[in-house]
């Protein structure tokens, strides 16, 4: 007998349909074919560069990749890839291979020859520790941080990022990105003392380092003894009075991980009016991956950077959580990560040298790493995807910062 629905049971199946189509989630449904990319590309890599004794980075122009000494500030990184596919999937491959990358580095583990301890220690030794807790990967990191804590400067309560000219005491907002290490160390059996100087730095950095409008200054240099500012420089920026794109991602990530370390309101006060001035800006191009600088406005020839929209993107996430009006955070992240994990940045099969992402923009001003991929980028790109699988599975994810 055939059997008629009546208009009620035709319109509740097409309300059951309608839910069931709005209760999707295309980001988690792209997240294991994303992952599935990594793993290939990486595998791709590693047939060229596992031999090296170095570190992935960037590719060259002929597609070749372009490897780095520990003591690089991005060392860190391909370690911490290596721990998030293993992360990802739990794959003993994965494992085993990140943590052989992970203790290529311990030999930097007394490193103070620049700023970069928490990118090189935190992004491989802190990974490793959150995902395979050992006393081995704990010594490394506090060794790390205390060699980071003697770059404070007392007299300006600044940690100095570098140590040559043209600077006398510089401060980069790429600095806020290191102060995890020494908020997890100051718990964790190390100098409780580096607290204070993470929390003082990155209140000097919130008083000196922002303009009027909200957005970072890349660089700002001291003199330690009058600690006055002799200058203000855009760097790897267009122009000291433009958003360096990357910059401003550093700082919203750095000011809602203090938030998260210390619980001072003024941290997520300065990361939602970060995240607002980016998500607002007039320049933001409509798939939400920034132009290299926000200064510049979209246009076809203009470079963008990807690393700048994967840094945006895993601190979005973050501050999601965190704030009270954190669902528009979550949806603009979504939005990015979507743009990412698809053409032209998500790289075709055994190319773009086996890195995942293309079109990132290392520094324009210096003629260096333009359109290319960058391994930090990859780096964000993953961190931001699981943080986002944890957040959809209603999952706990800590942070290296949050192990005891």
């Amino acid at each position: 007998m055939t059997r008629f629905l009546t208009p009620l049971a035709v319109l509740a199946g097409s309300t059951a349909l309608s839910l069931s189509i709005a209760s999707a989630d295309p980001l988690m449904d792209r997240i294991p074919k994303v992952f599935e990319r990594a793993a290939l590309q990486t595998d791709y890599m590693l047939e060229s560069v596992e031999k090296d004794p170095k570190l992935p980075r960037t590719t060259r122009a002929d597609g070749s990749v372009v490897l780095t000494v520990p003591e690089e500030w991005t060392s860190g990184f391909f370690p911490g890839n290596l721990w998030f596919l293993h992360e990802y999937d739990k794959s003993p491959k994965w494992k085993e291979k990140a943590l052989a990358y992970t203790r290529r580095l311990e030999v930097i583990r007394h490193f103070k020859g620049n700023h970069d301890g928490g990118f090189m220690l935190g992004c491989s030794y802190g990974n490793a520790l959150r995902l395979d807790p050992s006393d081995e990967f704990r010594a490394v990191l506090r060794d790390a941080a205390a060699a980071l804590g003697t770059r404070y400067v007392p007299n300006l309560g600044l940690i100095r990022s570098w140590d040559h000219k043209p600077y006398t005491c510089p401060v980069i907002i790429d600095n806020m990105m290191n102060l995890e290490l020494l908020t997890w160390a100051a718990r964790n059996g190390g100098d409780p003392k580096l607290r204070e100087i993470a929390v003082n730095h990155a209140d000097n950095t919130l008083a000196n380092h922002f303009r009027p409008d909200g957005s970072a200054y890349h660089v700002v240099d001291y003199d330690p003894k009058t600690r006055w500012i002799r200058g203000i420089y855009g760097c790897q920026g267009a122009d000291v009075r433009t958003p360096w794109a990357r910059g401003q991602s550093w700082g919203l990530y750095g000011y809602t991980m203090m938030f998260r370390e210390t619980g001072n309101p003024a941290y997520l006060a300065k990361a939602e009016k970060l995240a607002d001035y980016l998500m607002k800006h007039p320049n933001m191009p409509a798939d939400k991956v920034p132009n290299w600088d926000f200064g510049t406005q979209p246009a076809k020839d203009v470079p963008r950077d990807a690393s700048a929209a994967a840094v945006m993107a895993s601190a979005l996430l973050e501050l999601s959580e965190l704030s009270k009006d954190g669902k528009r955070f979550r949806q603009y992240a979504v939005a990015q990560l979507m743009s990412l994990s698809a053409a032209p940045y998500l790289a075709e099969p055994r190319t773009n040298g086996g890195f995942i992402l293309t079109s990132s923009t290392g520094h324009l001003p210096a003629n260096s790493e333009i359109n290319v991929p960058l391994v930090y980028a990859d780096y964000y790109f993953l961190e931001a995807l699981l943080r986002y699988r944890a957040m959809a599975k209603s999952e706990k994810r800590p942070s290296f910062g949050e192990v005891k």
